[in-house]
């Protein structure tokens, strides 16, 4: 089935790079929101390139790294096509728009999941991972840069749970860990989101979130920027991004590390 120009180029971002109100109440009450258009057809044509060579320069790291997808963090302090997707202004705004309140970047990741990769991301939540302190709820935007249909490995949302704290980091790969943790959750009607390239969802910190199998022979290519609280304190505990810097337990999370550059 061919997608008419028409239906490519609808978008949900005004003239002014904000979205309806709509969808801020939608991702408010529900913890997650799809928005259409992020990105315009020609930036989805260079990040996409731009993504397929930085997976390929780093093919060793990221297959050393691959379990149900291939992670690769902080591209943007590698790679200078990627660091505009990671710093595009009109992301950034539409972050803070949904959030209420000043952001900063936490960090950045491509996630890879290679052709006729049959492996679910199972339902978790991301900020149990996250070596955050003081901070009201972050949030991520997960931008295709190729279509993402269901059957490439699209995401489904648990909506309202990101009012759920208080748990453990939770296996990805198993099917019943977060449900385990808490049973109630199983029983919340699942939304699943597909996405063409150039749209968007965000989602809080703490939404329950799975993400599907990829059963084609095309890579879903994703670029996830993940934005927290301006005031945001470290923790204490271990992660990727913040171990090699030298933190304290309370130290605030800022400086050129984590900035500002839609402000």
């Amino acid at each position: 089935m061919t997608t008419s120009t028409n239906e490519r180029s609808r978008s949900d971002v005004g003239a002014d790079g904000r979205v309806p109100e709509e969808l801020v109440a939608a991702y408010r009450e529900h913890g997650f929101v799809r928005v259409r258009g992020v990105l315009e057809p020609d930036q989805v044509e260079r990040f996409r390139a731009g993504a397929e060579a930085f997976l390929e320069a780093h093919r060793a790291e990221s297959l050393e790294k691959q379990g149900v997808f291939s992670q690769l963090v902080n591209v943007w302090q590698r790679d200078r096509t990627l660091r505009e997707l990671t710093f595009d202004p009109r992301v950034g705004r539409i972050a803070e728009q949904l959030a209420g309140f000043p952001l900063r970047l936490w960090h950045d990741q491509m996630l890879v999941k290679e052709p006729h990769n049959n492996a679910a991301t199972e339902f978790h939540q991301d900020r149990p991972y996250w070596p955050h302190a003081g901070d009201r709820l972050p949030l991520s935007a997960w931008i295709a840069l190729v279509d993402v249909p269901p059957e490439r490995g699209c995401m489904t949302f648990l909506p309202g749970t990101q009012h759920r704290t208080g748990l453990r980091p939770q296996d990805l790969h198993r099917e019943e860990d977060l449900f385990e943790m808490d049973p109630s959750l199983r029983w919340i009607p699942r939304v699943t989101v597909p996405l063409r390239a150039g749209d968007c969802t965000f989602h809080s910190g703490y939404t329950g979130h799975m993400a599907l199998p990829n059963r084609t022979g095309q890579a879903r290519l994703a670029h996830v920027t993940i934005y927290m609280d301006e005031a945001t304190a470290y923790s204490g505990t271990g992660h990727i991004v913040t171990d090699p810097l030298g933190l304290a337990a309370g130290d605030r999370l800022d400086g050129d590390t984590f900035p500002r550059p839609w402000a």
